[in-house]
């Protein structure tokens, strides 16, 4: 597991407007530019527990999901003993209860493992460098020769004392029924233990061997790793000052995005990796290569399509912007379609009141004499009418149950409604007002002299 703990500082900024040296942009989208341009054939990945927490694998250091948190029921003297050297020579049995946990078996690799897969079928990988012990990156079919186990795995087993290999279905049968392998050698009996690298030993010698491969890269991507443990740490540090260092985490670590080329995709490992397959253009072929690791899924490509043109992953300041004027171009689009409908609404209900104010001077026209002639009844329903028609409020009878954002466009209609054009004289006055307080003075005398003056059956 490597020796010590990174100290790499993480609290230099991070400035989007700085111009990059390589890149076009620092964006999810000018690395894939990058990738496609045909210049880039030596990407290396550093990657950690966090590819393989969508598998089920737990992570080390989660404060409430991770290894570490986990470990209470083993009465350990701290966490990280478990995978001390010199604990495990005095106690091995925490270990390999928790190997029981960790050991490969049925577990299906996630999406990060198939785009790394992917970019190798491309051949433009130049190495992967893995802390992690679970042997996904095998299982999903990355040939071993561009795989590094930094912190070894559970490939391989080997004596603690005469160094001797040990049978791996031998150890398979130790782990589940939860025994202390020990070597077959005769006269050694010593404890076997996995060729997983734990804390005071040393790192394999393939990792060093193949450290010169950062340093030659084009693009360096890191995935799912906290850049806590030494030596591993270093291991972005190494890139040319002008090689694209793209870190996807759920966090900012190890100093990444302090140069000019990095590029940050802060979140889940699966969705960056899917985000960045979209970019390319290798979306499909990303989801049909994770397919084939599980042979019992059927594919659609129909829904596969749709995942593509609806994938809702974090995005970049370019995307935010997009995204932000789709949205208020709908918005716009949604309030003009009602404000077209409210003002046809207007419009109709206004010719229904002006045809009913129209009424009006007919009723107020009529002659005393007239009225006096006519019958209670008649009378009273004309009465009736007008003050029906008066009490008809246009902004009422039009604005009951619109949204309150076309308020301004509905008071500028209806102000407009209310400017009627005097005929005689060619220009425009406002009207609605008086003429509804003439209307209602002339109901109310209509009122009066009706009950002041009732019909005499002598005349």
């Amino acid at each position: 597991m490597g020796n010590d703990l990174s100290a790499i500082d993480n609290r230099s900024t991070f400035d989007d407007s700085v111009t990059p040296r390589t890149l076009a942009k620092r964006t999810v989208s000018a690395v894939a530019d990058y990738i496609r341009s045909g210049h880039v054939n030596k990407v290396v990945f550093m990657v950690g527990a966090g590819v393989s927490t969508s598998a089920g694998i737990p992570d080390f250091r989660s404060p409430d999901t991770g290894l570490y948190a986990n470990l209470a029921k083993l009465n350990l003297p701290y966490p990280e003993a478990v995978f001390d050297i010199g604990f495990f020579h005095k106690n091995p049995i925490p270990f390999f209860t928790l190997a029981k946990e960790l050991y490969p078996g049925e577990i299906r690799p996630t999406i990060a493992h198939s785009f790394m897969k992917l970019l190798c079928d491309k051949g433009i990988v130049s190495q992967i460098f893995t802390q992690n012990i679970d042997c996904l990156e095998r299982v999903a079919g990355i040939p071993s020769h561009l795989i590094t186990e930094a912190h070894g795995s559970f490939a391989t087993h080997t004596c603690t004392k005469c160094k001797a290999d040990y049978p791996d279905e031998l150890m398979k049968e130790n782990v589940e029924k939860l025994e202390i392998p020990h070597c077959n050698t005769p006269q050694c009996n010593g404890v076997v233990k996995p060729d997983i690298v734990f804390f005071g030993e040393s790192l394999p010698p393939r990792f060093f061997q193949h450290m010169s491969k950062v340093d030659e890269a084009d693009l360096v991507i890191i995935m799912g790793t906290s850049l806590q443990v030494m030596p591993f740490a270093v291991l972005p540090q190494r890139a040319r000052e002008e090689t694209p260092r793209v870190l996807v985490n759920l966090e900012r670590v190890g100093g990444i995005g302090s140069r000019r080329d990095d590029v940050l995709m802060i979140g889940d490992c699966d969705s960056g990796v899917r985000r960045l397959a979209k970019y390319l253009g290798w979306l499909d072929d990303l989801e049909e290569l994770w397919a084939k690791t599980d042979p019992d899924r059927k594919v659609d490509k129909g829904k596969k399509k749709q995942k593509q043109g609806a994938y809702d992953g974090p995005m970049d300041m370019d995307e935010i912007l997009k995204a932000q004027v789709e949205s208020l171009t709908r918005d716009v689009e949604k309030n003009l379609k009602l404000a077209d409908n409210h003002m046809n609404s207007v419009s109709h209900q206004l010719k229904i009141d002006q045809e009913r104010r129209n009424t009006v001077p007919l009723i107020r026209e009529i002659p005393q004499g007239d009225r006096r002639g006519s019958s209670p009844n008649s009378e009273h329903m004309a009465t009736q009418a007008m003050r029906t028609m008066t009490a008809i409020s246009p902004t009422e009878t039009t604005t009951e149950g619109h949204p309150p954002i076309l308020n301004a466009i509905h008071n500028t209609s209806t102000g407009e409604s209310a400017r009627v054009v005097d005929k005689g004289k060619g220009r425009a006055t406002d009207e609605s007002t008086s003429e509804a307080a003439n209307v209602a003075v002339g109901i109310e005398k209509a009122q009066d002299e009706t009950t002041a003056t009732p019909p005499s059956s002598s005349l």
